[in-house]
């Protein structure tokens, strides 16, 4: 069985050699999903929680494609230039999820493409 490309114009082109998502195993691969906006091709306001929701939904519109929903999702990496904005991101994270949350990891790092502040990759089950 081989892999499935997923692409959908609602969420940002990939800027490098690779897919916004892979279907495999099971399992949706979700790319790192920066907070641009797909319709204006933008950056959301350097904000945490702002990024934050915009990175969901892309992730979101992502898995929409493979008729999938959050409540697929199983596992999250977030990915942020300062543990500073944990707390705003954990909010805006949460809203996304209905009391059963994936497992998760989050992580500093010191800098993303586009000098965004936040980066989240998603696996969901199929």
């Amino acid at each position: 069985m081989g892999n499935k490309v997923i692409h959908t114009e609602n969420a940002p082109k990939a800027i490098g050699p690779y897919s916004q998502a892979v279907v495999s195993g099971g399992f949706v691969f979700v790319s790192g999903q920066l907070p641009v906006d797909p319709k204006t091709n933008e950056m959301r306001e350097p904000d945490f929680t702002a990024q934050t929701k915009q990175s969901m939904e892309n992730i979101l519109s992502i898995l929409k494609e493979n008729n999938l929903t959050a409540d697929n999702i199983v596992k999250t990496t977030i990915f942020v230039s300062d543990l500073g904005g944990f707390a705003q991101v954990n909010e805006a994270y949460a809203a996304f999820f209905d009391k059963t949350y994936p497992s998760r990891a989050c992580v500093q790092v010191s800098r993303l493409p586009k000098d965004a502040l936040v980066e989240i990759e998603a696996i969901a089950s199929l």
